[in-house]
């Protein structure tokens, strides 16, 4: 029978998931060898840097336990500030991992499978990141544990009918789940690393984290059946975890936020941002890594075709919003919704407007999409976008409630950006560390793409197609 490079035009053909000839053991010594070598001086510069930002972030919520929460900007009624932006920022980047590990993975999407382990690390820093902000929020960290629900003399209670005890089951669950998804797919490569190793330490630890795998054929069974599970269960996380956090808003009566689009908006948004970060690390790690010929220009055009249809829904979104200010006839939400345009902070509106709709436009044409340039402009641009966004739901809403009265501008301190810079620091240094100790693609995955690798799942006869 014809093969389908001979019946099919050039630009019909599905494309390769990598370029050039690999083989199955030179996969193995381009990703697991990485870990072993001697990290290059830039390597250390840009870890000094984050680890400084990281420091100075986590002095200052030091400062802030200290002095108390009125070093920040908030005020009254601008309760809620920096610290629940940056939560529902973060949760939001901690999206698109899941989404590109689990629900592609149960869709069969080939072309996650080089980038899915990279994306799943960036979802537990970012879940990380976020689990930071509740927590300082309440002013005294050290009495959380007040908030979970155990029999204590003081009569205290959780309430179960408030959406921020929702939000504290749905992320540490998120969290759980995708951090058992993660380190499930990495016990094949740590065992792999374990066999090659020569170092005693390194062999120690990685003997340790192996958790006794050796690859039998029983081993695989149940691998393949947890990873599965664990994958479906993710998957319902992806769409509820937001959803719940949109909840925190649209259950309330402030206007702006009692609206029934704020979880499908929500997970949208989260996706959106989430993937923006993806293609910002992405780039780094392929040039850096020296990772092209696995992490190739489609995989990049593939996430920023993604981005797009997300930043058209996005558009959707505000539009559904400015319609129902408009149709409700509701003097509340329609004063509101103008404050978002054309109040005091209507310029953090015409940005998220800009970033989130107008910018992401430029991945219609195909060389943008295929260009760094290009597409680290829309991606920073979108990363930006989602954080006014979150400021303008937030600050915007609350700035003027139904008491004029009470009407406050709210202004933040050097403190709240030190604690948001600091964030992306921890962040970007467990991104860092994680390229250097650990395999950043999942070998055991991109070896079922490999010619002859596994007949059976399409490896031998596709060449590594993407289906």
């Amino acid at each position: 029978m014809p093969s389908e490079a001979v019946l099919l035009p050039d630009a019909l053909r599905s494309p390769t998931l990598f370029e050039g000839p690999i083989t199955l053991g030179g996969l193995d010594d381009q990703v697991l060898a990485f870990p072993a070598r001697k990290p290059p001086a830039a390597w250390y510069v840009a870890l000094s840097f984050t680890v400084a930002v990281m420091a100075m972030g986590f002095s200052l919520i030091g400062y802030t336990f200290y002095m108390g929460i009125g070093v920040w900007g908030n005020n009254r009624p601008v309760f809620w500030a920096f610290d629940i932006i940056n939560f529902v920022f973060w949760v939001g980047i901690g999206h698109a991992g899941t989404l590109i590990s689990a629900i592609l993975f149960l869709f069969r999407a080939r072309w996650r499978n080089a980038i899915a382990r990279f994306a799943e690390a960036m979802t537990i820093f970012a879940v990380m990141c976020a689990g930071i902000f509740p927590l300082i929020h309440v002013g005294r960290p050290w009495v959380a544990f007040w908030l979970l629900p155990y029999p204590n003399q003081r009569a205290l209670w959780t309430n179960f009918r408030s959406p921020l005890l929702w939000d504290v089951f749905a992320v540490s669950t998120y969290f759980s789940v995708s951090f058992m998804y993660w380190y499930l797919g990495l016990v094949p490569d740590i065992a792999s690393l374990r066999d090659r190793t020569t170092g005693k330490v390194r062999r120690f630890l990685y003997t340790v984290f192996s958790l006794g795998w050796r690859g039998a054929a029983s081993h695989w069974q149940h691998y393949e059946k947890a990873y599965l599970l664990l994958a479906g269960l993710a998957t319902g996380l992806v769409l509820s975890v937001h959803s719940v956090v949109s909840f925190d808003f649209a259950v309330s009566l402030v206007p702006g936020w009692h609206m029934t689009i704020f979880p499908p908006y929500f997970v949208t948004g989260a996706i959106f941002a989430g993937f923006a970060m993806v293609v910002i690390v992405l780039v780094v790690v392929r040039e850096t890594m020296d990772l092209k010929n696995l992490i190739t220009t489609y995989h990049l055009d593939v996430m920023n075709k993604v981005i797009l249809a997300m930043s058209c829904l996005m558009g959707y979104a505000y539009v559904m919003e400015a319609f129902t200010a408009w149709y409700s006839m509701d003097q509340y939400l329609h004063h509101i919704f103008m404050q978002y345009i054309t109040g005091t902070y209507g310029w953090a509106g015409w940005l998220t407007i800009s970033c989130n709709v107008l910018i992401p436009q430029l991945l219609w044409m195909r060389r943008v999409r295929r260009s760094y340039v290009g597409m680290i402009f829309v991606s920073l641009a979108v990363t930006v976008g989602m954080w006014f966004e979150r400021f303008v739901i937030i600050v915007v809403s609350l700035h003027q409630d139904y008491l004029p009265s009470s009407w406050h501008i709210y202004k933040p301190t050097l403190v709240d950006f030190g604690i948001l810079f600091g964030s992306f620091g921890m962040f970007f240094t467990l991104v860092l560390l994680f390229a250097r100790l650990l395999p950043v693609i999942a070998t055991t995955e991109m070896k079922v793409i490999l010619p002859g690798a596994q007949p059976t799942h399409g490896g031998a006869a596709s060449g590594g197609r993407h289906e």
